[in-house]
């Protein structure tokens, strides 16, 4: 009975290692079922999806298959916009969005049962258990897209603010005897660094690879998808298909510009006041009134009043 009993304590790690070999086998069948991605003409990821590129690689490959083509072309645009139709695929960030909101839901679970009271009902738990993970996953669902809103937004505003720059760099070279190609890469090894740069890269990238150059132009209007940018690209080919001077179609497009961006900012600074309307009313003047009137109050409680 003892020699019984040893072989079953001796055969249960032995089942457990069994189990696992074959947990392992199957997890690197389905990992080498996963074709590799090119991405010797791509750019590289941001930060946070290279810190999970195996595990969204994974999902994204799962999740492929499912996406519509209205969503993907939906997710494309996005993005373009956001400067990241080169560095992620539309499925690779929908697995990024699902991976986030796994995280955070473990992360809500985990944070619940280290500050749950003891004694604390299976029943109560449970619900808590629930709730933690559901607004958890709905937040880890929610952060990807609020960033992607963020980075599109801050991207706009860098691009609105360098264009002017830019524009007044390639009007110098094209006066001073340059072509378009030429005060191009003038303007991209002179510029300041930012989105424009890559963007006006890229074009001359396509350009050396023997794209047209209106056809370049056009893919950074489609890829930024800004009024600004695309006028001073219809600009641009209009004036080179029509054979006029390029150096007064530029200046003009430079004051455009520049006005445009004077004009933002006399909007914002217009407002500023209404803007500021709310914090006051809900955080300043409270705390001033506190001030004011406390030791009028603390008087006439002495005086008996």
């Amino acid at each position: 009975m003892l020699s019984e009993t040893g072989l079953v304590i001796a055969m249960i790690p032995a089942c457990a290692g069994v189990s696992v070999a074959l947990m392992a086998m199957l997890l690197g069948k389905a990992v080498a079922a996963i074709p590799p991605q090119d991405r010797r003409y791509m750019d590289t990821p941001p930060l946070g999806f290279r810190l999970m590129w195996w595990p969204i690689q994974w999902c994204s490959h799962v999740i492929r298959p499912l996406l519509s083509a209205g969503a993907t072309a939906s997710l494309t645009i996005r993005l373009r916009k956001a400067g990241l139709a080169y560095s992620i695929a539309p499925a690779q960030f929908l697995a990024a969005r699902l991976l986030c909101g796994t995280m955070v839901a473990a992360g809500a679970c985990w944070i619940l049962a280290s500050f749950a009271p003891l004694g604390t009902s299976s029943s109560f738990k449970a619900g808590g258990y629930a709730e933690a993970a559901l607004v958890g996953t709905l937040c880890g669902w929610a952060y990807p897209a609020i960033w992607l809103k963020d980075r599109t937004a801050e991207r706009k505003r860098m691009l609105q603010k360098t264009l002017p720059f830019y524009l007044d760099l390639i009007t110098l070279c094209v006066e001073a005897g340059l072509n378009l190609q030429g005060a191009l890469n003038q303007a991209v090894d002179k510029g300041p660094k930012g989105v424009l740069q890559q963007e006006l890269q890229r074009v001359l990238r396509d350009i050396r690879n023997g794209k047209a150059r209106a056809d370049a132009l056009r893919a950074m209007s489609d890829s930024v998808q800004e009024a600004s940018v695309s006028n001073f690209v219809t600009a641009m080919i209009q004036a080179e298909r029509l054979g006029m001077n390029l150096g007064p179609v530029l200046r003009a497009q430079a004051d455009q510009r520049r006005s445009e961006r004077f004009l933002r900012a006399e909007k914002l600074a217009i407002e500023a006041p209404v803007k500021l309307l709310f914090p006051l009313i809900a955080f300043i003047f409270p705390c001033t009134f506190i001030v004011l009137f406390f030791p009028i109050v603390i008087q006439f409680m002495q005086s008996g009043l």
